[in-house]
């Protein structure tokens, strides 16, 4: 499988996920949140692996969904994103194994549902968390709530 847009790594039967979009902020577009579904798969179906952590660049873990997207999106784009996006947490939520966010920077929007999406979130200091499309009048759509 090749992946673009996320770093993926075995490490003894921790499983590292990195997310690889630092030009983007690594907001989760559907390319990068498609390649995370397709290894939380690999992984759910993997014996050798015991945990999984997932981590993003120094300054920024994910900073949210991909406002390029949402931007030009009809309401049925926007809502096929959102159930893409719902979908791959899901599957990180249900995964049998421990799963940790370590995250550095900024977890914002979707980024902080990913964290949340996780069993464990490891914080560095100035880790900062929050959902800022409360203030445009629209709630997390990947379970922030």
């Amino acid at each position: 499988m090749e992946l673009h847009n996320i770093i993926y790594q075995k490490e003894g039967a921790i499983r590292i996920i990195t997310l690889n979009r630092i030009k983007a902020m690594n907001a989760l577009s559907v390319a990068l949140v498609t390649e995370l579904a397709l290894v939380m798969d690999e992984i759910a179906a993997d014996p050798e692996a015991g945990a999984v952590i997932i981590t993003g660049g120094e300054k920024v873990f994910a900073a949210g969904g991909d406002l390029a997207l949402m931007a030009n999106a009809d309401p049925l784009a926007a809502e096929q994103y959102a159930t893409l996006v719902g979908q791959a947490l899901t599957k990180i939520e249900n995964l049998e194994l421990p799963v940790v966010a370590a995250v550095s920077g900024m977890a914002l929007g979707g980024g902080c549902e990913l964290a949340l999406a996780c069993d464990l979130r490891i914080a560095a200091d100035g880790a900062v968390f929050g959902q800022p499309e409360i203030k445009l009048g629209i709630i997390p759509g990947a379970g922030g709530t």
